[in-house]
C-alpha cells in the first residue's frame, strides 16, 4: 500500500457557499472533463419545520451552462439527525424513482448531509454534456445555513494536489 495522499485521488470544488436558504441558490457548475466521477455533496443546518430544501441537479454542455437538461439519479446517501451529524455513524441509503431533485418533508428540522455520486458515462456525453451543476430551493423564511461542495474523483490524469486539474475551467 502507498502512502499517497486522499487529495492525489479527488478535487474539491465550490458549488454554493456556506449561506442562508431562505432563497434560491443557484450553484456553481463543474466539468467532468478530468475526471470520471463527481460527487455532490449538501451540507445544511438544523432549521424550521416545514422549511424542508430541495436539491436539484442538471447537466451542461459547458461551463457557460448555456443549454442544460435534467440529471437524474435513483440512489443517494443521506446523514440525518436532530442535534448533530456526529452521532449517526453510517449513511441510509436511499432510493427513488428516477428525477433530477430530491428532498424530504422532515429535513427541515435536522442537520443533514445529502451525497449524490455520479459517472460520466451517466452523462449525456453523446451529445456534448460533460458539465454539473446543483441548486437549492427557497426554503422559506425561516433561516437555515447549508452548502453544497463537488468532490471530482477518480481523475484522468493523476497528480499531486497542487498539480491537480480543476473542475471550473475547461
Amino acid at each position: 500500500m502507498t502512502n499517497s495522499l486522499l487529495l492525489e485521488r479527488f478535487q474539491i470544488a465550490e458549488g454554493i457557499l456556506p449561506i442562508a436558504l431562505t432563497t434560491a441558490r443557484t450553484g456553481r457548475v463543474v466539468s467532468m472533463r478530468n475526471y470520471r466521477r463527481m460527487g455532490v455533496l449538501f451540507y445544511k443546518g438544523i432549521g424550521t419545520a416545514s422549511d424542508d430544501p430541495t436539491i436539484t441537479i442538471l447537466q451542461g454542455t459547458d461551463i457557460a451552462f448555456g443549454t442544460s437538461k435534467a440529471l437524474n439519479f435513483t440512489t443517494l446517501w443521506v446523514k440525518q439527525d436532530l442535534t448533530k451529524l456526529s452521532d449517526v455513524a453510517q449513511w441510509t441509503k436511499v432510493t427513488q424513482s428516477a428525477g433530477n431533485t430530491y428532498t424530504d418533508a422532515t429535513s427541515a428540522e435536522q442537520a443533514a448531509m445529502w451525497w449524490v455520486e455520479f459517472q460520466q458515462s451517466d452523462l449525456d456525453l453523446a451529445n456534448g454534456y460533460d458539465c454539473i451543476r446543483a441548486s437549492l430551493s427557497d426554503v422559506g423564511t425561516n433561516s437555515q445555513i447549508g452548502c453544497v461542495l463537488y468532490f471530482g474523483g477518480d481523475p484522468i490524469y493523476p497528480a499531486a494536489p497542487e498539480n491537480m486539474r480543476g473542475m471550473v475551467a475547461d
